[in-house]
């Protein structure tokens, strides 16, 4: 190849990559709202469901405004959020943004939901590394009056129950995570609501024959930011687990009448990098099944 070439070569591959960056850029700050319908004889008045998961800190305009904005609009019944609100990396953790979020979201006057993600997780786990950054999260949900469902369970309505889980470290572990069993649920909530719908707030979605057989009507998860860069045909790349095209990277899905809602997320964390994959703001319909 000649020299020309070469640098031609080079030049269009640097604008391609200034043109993907450029794009990731714009996708990160404007989310899309997404409206998913769930039907169940256990059901028996409509719900509207906000759910978020996985902000790490993003914002979408001063003070999460414009995220706040569209969630009043929706006008939910709850708003459930599945964790990883805050980054905790050492040296970037904060909770500002956290307390700006559920500061706002309290003004909604609709009950509040959260349950831990991996990082919530580490902030318990490693407080040589975080101090007491653990007890200052825990204060900011109660002054907010957040549900905080860290195993356990709340009987919301009286045909809906919402749960939520920590999932243990060996769950999270890149490459080859162990894999789970419904008595592991059992272990740490209890039996699953039969006469009520079941929601089951889990962070991971690796495992949802696990949160079916334990009797969640529909888990609610996240973690995987949608694949970070989706494919069409393909759907996500890369899981934070270094999975790759895994299935269960976003979407909704079935097995035996029970359902898993996967957020796509609202930030991004180790890789910051969106491409066909807009931050997504779950809205949830529960609807009676005639």
């Amino acid at each position: 190849m000649r020299a020309g070439n070469i640098e031609l070569s080079l030049c269009a591959a640097a604008g391609a990559a200034a043109a993907g960056l450029a794009w990731s850029k714009y996708e990160r700050g404007h989310f899309v709202t997404e409206e998913l319908v769930f039907s169940s004889s256990k059901i028996k008045e409509p719900a509207i469901l906000v759910f978020l998961s996985d902000l790490h800190d993003n914002t979408f305009g001063e003070k999460n405004e414009k995220l706040l904005k569209e969630i009043k609009r929706i006008h939910p019944d709850a708003v459930l959020i599945g964790g990883d609100t805050m980054v905790t990396k050492p040296g970037r953790a904060d909770l500002s943004r956290t307390k700006e979020l559920l500061q706002g979201i309290s003004r909604l006057s609709c009950p509040v939901f959260y349950a831990n993600g991996n990082h919530e997780q580490r902030m318990q786990r490693d407080r040589g590394v975080y101090g007491s950054m653990y007890d200052e999260f825990r204060k900011l949900l109660e002054e907010y009056q957040v549900n905080y469902l860290q195993n356990k369970t709340v009987q919301w309505r009286d045909d809906i129950a919402v749960s939520g889980v920590d999932i243990a470290w060996k769950y999270y572990q890149d490459f080859h995570p162990d894999s789970m069993v419904p008595y592991y649920l059992t272990r740490r909530l209890g039996k699953a609501e039969s006469e009520r719908f079941q929601i089951l707030l889990a962070h991971s979605p690796l495992f949802f024959d696990a949160y079916a057989g334990w009797g969640a009507d529909l888990s609610l998860a996240g973690h995987f930011h949608g694949g970070t860069i989706r494919l069409p045909g393909l759907g996500g790349v890369m899981t934070p687990q270094y999975q790759f095209f895994h299935p269960f990277c976003g979407g909704v899905f079935e097995q035996n009448g029970r359902w898993m809602l996967v957020s796509r997320g609202l930030g991004t964390h180790s890789i910051n990098i969106r491409i066909g994959n807009r931050p997504q703001l779950a809205v949830i319909r529960l609807e009676p099944k005639s």
